[in-house]
């Protein structure tokens, strides 16, 4: 990167989204004499792609655009990022449209034409304020969480919130519940909280309850010549899948909690008990409790604290770090696609691709994506990954994969996902054509709504010829 745009980047990045050229090119003639590092997007899809892909200090949205409205275009980005602040722009400028506008998200609201200095005041008075709060509220977290959680990947607020919930648990003794779907990664918040405690240095125990026979596990647990009660002890019990525990298990438990002592397998006498209990369910503790599944004296005993782990498909903004986390581990492991010195993987999904990525619903969550990125690595034969390399599974879900020979003919081999990717292109594309590739008009003609052509578009890969 060059000096000067070393230095318009250290300034603000700006992303201007307007349908009219003029207003696109006065804006960048404005910004960019002021010091600023510009983006433009001619429509709002163009737009959105950009601000998913980049960071932006600020962003310039018109109002009224052909595809998307300013209003449904915010809302995009708000789903994606609450912090990020936006100007709308219109040049039909009312009250009404403007409490509009601020009731969707929106920071400021200009008409056409604007007052290029208070513009360029408001500008640089909201970026200067939103970094202030974005370095205060980084602050905040690094000193509560002290270089801690480490190995938990995610910036989405619900992760934040369980980070900080992690940093004020780990230190205390408390039972803990962890709720959440197989996969989310109970098992590695319950170690983190272990690691950032003051038992750190001693054992934890993992039982994975549902994977063993009951006349295995009682035992194990109680009666074993050195039962998982007594290893654990000064250290941290971490019972996964709780629910499968028998009733008479769990009373044994529950006596073990309260009396914080365990009758000696050899001779009865009490061995002293120091226990920490981390217990965790993919499903309804609460729900077991009522249907008389689940003792609820000892229900309360574990839930002191309960952390409730999202599934992947509530926190998709996370997804690139994961597979940034992902593609590093798994490029050391099969030491292959590692950037010189080894601290980063030259693996890249590209658009097609990690759009797929980002559309999955994830029903696997963290750990159906960890497969898939160490699928990837092991698979490649370059640095960027396509469509093509992912699992079949992601394709069909998806909708999405077209294979055509030269000649633009399906394959004799073509599954019924891809004939019908194949033909609901060729239909909107027709549509598009015909009505001189108008999103608003073609989804009129189609009779569907507007997002829905929209989301198809993106979908099928089609491309938007300007008008």
């Amino acid at each position: 990167m060059s000096d000067s745009a070393m230095t318009a980047a250290l300034r603000g990045r700006i992303l201007v989204i307007d349908d009219e050229a003029d207003i696109r090119e006065s804006l960048e003639l404005l910004l960019t004499g002021e010091g600023f590092h510009v983006a433009l997007a001619a429509r709002a899809v163009e737009g959105l792609e950009m601000f998913s892909r980049e960071s932006y200090d600020l962003v310039l949205l018109d109002l009224m655009m052909p595809d998307l409205t300013g209003i449904e275009t915010l809302a995009e980005i708000r789903k994606k990022d609450a912090t990020t602040p936006v100007f709308l722009l219109t040049a039909y400028g009312s009250i009404e449209v403007a409490v509009e506008a601020l009731k969707a998200g929106a920071n400021d609201y200009f008409s056409k034409p604007w007052d290029n200095e208070k513009l360029l005041i408001e500008i640089e008075r909201m970026i200067s304020q939103s970094r202030l709060l974005r370095e205060n509220v980084e602050l905040k977290r690094a000193l509560r969480q002290r270089y801690s959680f480490a190995n938990i990947i995610g910036k989405s607020e619900r992760m934040l919130k369980l980070l900080d919930m992690l940093t004020q648990v780990a230190p205390s003794r408390a039972n803990v519940l962890i709720s959440g779907e197989a996969g989310t990664g109970r098992e590695l918040i319950a170690k983190s909280i272990h690691s950032n405690s003051p038992r750190a240095e001693r054992a934890f125990v993992v039982v994975n309850a549902a994977s063993m026979p009951a006349d295995v596990l009682e035992p194990a647990l109680f009666s074993a010549k050195k039962p998982y009660l007594e290893l654990s002890s000064g250290g941290t019990l971490y019972i996964d899948e709780v629910t499968a525990l028998t009733l008479d298990m769990q009373a044994k438990l529950l006596r073990a909690i309260q009396e914080r002592e365990l009758p000696s397998p050899a001779t009865g006498a009490p061995i002293p008990l120091d226990l920490r209990v981390i217990a965790s369910t993919a499903g309804d503790l609460r729900k077991a409790v009522e249907e008389g599944r689940f003792r609820d004296d000892l229900y309360y005993r574990l839930n002191v604290v309960n952390l409730v782990v999202p599934a992947l498909r509530d926190r998709k903004e996370d997804i690139p770090s994961l597979i940034d986390h992902f593609a590093l581990a798994y490029s050391r492991e099969n030491n292959k696609l590692l950037a010189p010195g080894g601290g980063r993987s030259l693996l890249r999904f590209d658009q097609e691709a990690l759009q797929i990525l980002m559309d999955h619903a994830w029903p696997g969550n963290v750990r159906e994506l960890e497969n898939v990125v160490e699928r990837a690595i092991v698979l490649a034969s370059e640095a960027e990954v396509t469509a093509a390399l992912l699992p079949e599974h992601l394709l069909q879900a998806g909708g999405v994969r077209i294979r055509k020979d030269d000649s633009e003919s399906l394959p004799a081999d073509a599954s019924l996902y891809e004939i019908v990717a194949d033909f609901e292109r060729r239909v909107i594309l027709d549509h598009l054509e015909r009505t001189n590739w108008s999103q608003t008009e073609a989804a009129e003609a189609l009779r569907i709504p507007l997002s829905t052509l929209n989301q198809k578009i993106k979908r099928l890969a089609i491309s938007i010829k300007k008008r």
